[in-house]
């Protein structure tokens, strides 16, 4: 019922490749035969409708058919991948799991039924709907992970809409928005999911040569190991028609590193929120990191800097935290922008911004500048409390070659003078050998 018109889509292309998994092509024949499958194994063990199922997997054929058999018989879903193993149990309570779903290396599926009735009072209202619902997990970076839950049937209505079809890679995970946005939008255009089990910049751009790539979402964290791996020197990309990336700032140094390294290749923006769903976006080129956002189905405006949007694919709320939405269902998303027309700049995390003297410093900007010194692997630029300014701008490098912090100061400064307003050059600067970034490749940030 809720997947027909995907299931129209595969039924009439049924020879088309739609998954590439593990150097193996299934069909969009193999795929609809396989949904069909799980809706009949899902009957014959009278999973209820509305039950909360969790799946234990990265994008296979096999969980992507499940996926799809869960949303049709009006399940709440709650895809969990490696990266989340530590939370795991926690993130099963919050759910309040009823059936665990593991799919294991072969693409075999183990069923667990948990003794438990899940009963918050969002899954009532799902369920007194007979929709089906998708929970996805904030990193916690920043704090505790919540617990977002959608009404699938809004997150599905985008993907009607008949739009090109391409062979895309499901680098972002499973778990996030932007896997499950990649995963939906290929098959509902009958394009191709190209599968990574390894996603380091060779294993990734391999799989794009390999399979003709077209259109591969990244971060600005991947982009930078990739630029720094210089592994796009060792492939044929040129099939590879778009990258996107999102998640955190781009630096603007490089952007233009990747330009140069792959003209022919357009990079845009995107823009999303686990809260949100992921909007609509076009960047002015693909060195400029202005981006205009929005769509049908979203709002945008800005107060005081700061971006606001409201959403007819919002999630329901929270089942761990208070409501973010205001009255009118429009929620601070707390990144500072900067506005030209219809256009706009994400500059960084409101929580994020370093207040020198009453003077805003925004991390990115300086790591951008920070980049560009030949021996500078990756920096992480953040505030610390200081009596006299109120805070300081500090730096976290990762290193190519050791070198003498004090020659390492005195460089950095002596790069900065001119490029950056005296204010925002970094006091303090500390070097480590542990990686910056996390498992869904997006730095990790330190607010003091």
């Amino acid at each position: 019922m809720f997947i027909d018109f995907m299931l129209k889509v595969f039924a009439a292309n049924r020879e088309k490749d739609s998954i590439i998994w593990k150097d193996r092509t299934f069909t969009y024949e193999w795929l609809l035969e396989r949904v069909r499958y799980w809706q009949d194994y899902l009957q014959a063990k009278e999973t209820p409708v509305g039950s909360v199922c969790v799946i234990e997997a990265d994008f296979s054929p096999n969980s992507v058919a499940l996926l799809l058999a869960l949303i049709d018989r009006a399940c709440i879903v709650v895809p969990l991948t490696a990266s989340v193993s530590e939370k795991k149990d926690k993130f099963l309570d919050l759910a309040q799991a009823e059936f665990i779903f593991s799919v294991d290396s072969n693409d075999e599926i183990n069923m667990q039924k948990i003794q438990r009735k899940a009963a918050h009072e969002f899954y009532t209202a799902l369920r007194e709907k007979g929709h089906p619902g998708l929970i996805l997990f904030s990193s916690g970076s920043t704090g505790a992970s919540k617990a977002a839950l959608h009404d699938f049937v809004e997150l599905l209505e985008k993907f009607q809409v008949r739009r090109h079809a391409v062979r895309m890679m499901t680098f972002l995970l499973y778990d996030h928005i932007g896997g499950v946005n990649t995963m939906l939008y290929a098959l509902s255009n009958a394009g191709c999911i190209v599968t990574v089990q390894d996603r380091s910049p060779d294993a990734t751009l391999k799989a794009t040569q390999d399979y003709g790539v077209q259109l591969l979402p990244t971060s600005p964290t991947f982009i930078n190991l990739i630029l720094l791996s210089e592994a796009y020197k060792r492939y044929d990309l040129s099939k590879l028609e778009t990258m996107t990336y999102g998640t955190e700032p781009m630096l603007e140094s490089a952007l233009e590193r990747i330009h140069a390294a792959l003209p022919h290749v357009r990079l845009l923006q995107t823009y999303g929120l686990s809260e949100l769903g992921i909007l609509r976006s076009k960047s002015k080129d693909s060195t400029s990191l202005w981006v205009k956002i929005g769509g049908e189905g979203f709002q945008t405006k800005v107060v005081d800097g700061v971006l606001w949007i409201k959403a007819k694919s919002a999630m329901l709320g929270y089942l761990n935290a208070p409501s973010p939405f205001d009255a009118e269902g429009w929620m601070n998303t707390q990144d500072m922008v900067e506005v030209d027309g219809e256009y706009c700049r994400i500059l960084g995390r409101k929580s994020e911004i370093i207040n020198v003297g009453g003077e805003k410093v925004y991390p990115a900007e300086v790591e951008s500048v920070l980049m560009q010194l030949e021996n500078i692997k990756d920096v992480s630029v953040y505030g610390e409390k200081n009596p006299i300014t109120g805070n300081i701008v500090a730096a976290r490098v990762n290193l190519f070659q050791p070198k003498e912090i004090t020659d390492l100061k005195r460089e950095v400064r002596a790069y900065c003078r001119g490029k950056l307003a005296p204010f925002k050059v970094p006091v303090k600067i500390s070097v480590t050998n542990e990686e910056q970034y996390n498992d869904r490749f997006k730095k990790r940030r330190i607010v003091v």
